[in-house]
C-alpha cells in the first residue's frame, strides 16, 4: 500500500495557492510529518486528501491510493481515515457502539461484530468498557477509543490532524507510541500534521515543512 500525492496544490477563492505543489509518496507503515506556520494550509491539505475540501478552495494535482486515482471520489469512497485533535465520540452511544460504528458493512452478524469490537478494546487497553458511557472516559481513553474506531474501518491510509495536542505530556507520549505502533503493525501509510517537533521525532519518518507558495 502507498499514498501518493502528485503535484498537489490548493488555491483559495482569490486564486492564490496556499503552498507550492506537493509531490510525495508515503509507503505502507510509514508516517510522514507535515509542519509549517499556522495558516499555510496544513489542515486544508488533509481535507483535500480525505475528500473534505471546502467550497472556498480548488484542488489541482492528484491523490492516489495504491496506484488508484481517488482525487475526484467522495470521501466515503476513498477509504482514508481522519483523526482530529479532539477525540470525538458519539455521546448517545456506548464506547463499544462507538467502535462498532466504524466496522465495515462486510463484517456481518452481531456476534462477529461484537467480537471485533471487544478485540479492539482489549488492544487499546479498554477491555470491559464496551457498555461504558463515553463521558466517563479519561482523555487518554477517549483518544484510544477514537483511534480504534478509525482503524476498525480498515482505512487504506490515515490522516492525523494534531491528534496529540490536547493531551498532557504523559498521555501524549503514550498515545504517540500507541498510534505509531498500530500504524506500523497494520502497514498503513500515514500523514501527520503537527506543530510539535516531538511528534515528528516519535513518528520517525520524513518531515516536510509547508511554506506559502513563493516563499
Amino acid at each position: 500500500m502507498s499514498l501518493d500525492l502528485d503535484a498537489l496544490s490548493i488555491r483559495a477563492t482569490n486564486g492564490q495557492p496556499l503552498f507550492a505543489p506537493l509531490t510525495l509518496t508515503i509507503p505502507a507503515g510509514e508516517v510522514v510529518t507535515v509542519m509549517g506556520p499556522s495558516g499555510v494550509g496544513k489542515s486544508t491539505l488533509l481535507d483535500a486528501i480525505g475528500g473534505h475540501l471546502g467550497h472556498g478552495f480548488r484542488l489541482s494535482g492528484a491523490v492516489r491510493l495504491n496506484g488508484r486515482d481517488v482525487t475526484n471520489l467522495p470521501a466515503e469512497a476513498r477509504r482514508i481515515g481522519l483523526m482530529f485533535q479532539d477525540a470525538l465520540l458519539f455521546p448517545h452511544m456506548s464506547v463499544g457502539d462507538n467502535l462498532a460504528f466504524g466496522l465495515p458493512c462486510s463484517l456481518r452478524g452481531r456476534a462477529k461484530r461484537r467480537a471485533a469490537v471487544e478485540t479492539a478494546l482489549a488492544q487499546a487497553g479498554l477491555e470491559g468498557l464496551y457498555d461504558r458511557d463515553p463521558a466517563t472516559l479519561s482523555g487518554g481513553q477517549r483518544a484510544r477509543a477514537a483511534l480504534m474506531r478509525t482503524l476498525l474501518a480498515e482505512p487504506a491510509a490515515l490522516l492525523l490532524d494534531e491528534p496529540f495536542s490536547k493531551l498532557d505530556a504523559g498521555l501524549r507520549d503514550d498515545m504517540r507510541r500507541f498510534t505509531f505502533a498500530h500504524v506500523t503493525s497494520r502497514a498503513i501509510p500515514t500523514l501527520l500534521v503537527t506543530h510539535d517537533p516531538e511528534d515528528a521525532a516519535a513518528a520517525g519518518g520524513p518531515v516536510i515543512t509547508l511554506k506559502a507558495d513563493g516563499v
